[in-house]
């Protein structure tokens, strides 16, 4: 069990849409790493790759039993509406940010936090890990 974890999360796809991959990486507050989330999630857009590398995050915090989240993505949109500073208006979004809302309800605080893209490289390099390691099993090229 963390008291406090501390998460960079990033997802993108190559194309938009296009092959689609996320990545998250969990710390304590030591900075020691506790987790890291990365995968390949199909064609998608951008906005949904984003959203569902915090779905991924979230789920990862809570089953290490997580209290508190200070999340960090480098999605200015996704942080704006899971911030209720923008209305989720795409309708394939909208059960994106329901789930993240449910999720966020397992701990005793949570924070989303719009970070530049260089503060968020880790996150970054597993979203392009689990999309270039797709496509090489899959003999295709973007």
């Amino acid at each position: 069990m963390f008291n406090k974890v501390i998460i960079h999360t990033d997802g993108g796809a190559r194309g938009n849409p296009g092959p689609a991959g996320i990545g998250a990486v969990l710390k304590d507050e030591t900075g020691l790493l506790v987790a890291e989330v990365s995968g390949y999630i199909g064609e998608t857009t951008n906005n949904q790759a984003e959203y569902k590398a915090v779905i991924a995050a979230l789920e990862q915090a809570k089953s290490l039993g997580a209290l508190e989240v200070a999340l960090f993505a480098d999605s200015e949109l996704v942080v704006k509406q899971l911030n209720k500073q923008y209305k989720v208006k795409h309708p394939e979004l909208a059960p994106l940010y329901i789930k993240v809302y449910n999720l966020s309800q397992a701990f005793k605080k949570i924070t989303f936090t719009h970070v530049r893209r260089e503060a968020n490289k880790e996150a970054d390099a597993l979203v392009n890990k689990a999309i270039d390691k797709y496509l090489a099993e899959h003999n295709k090229f973007f």
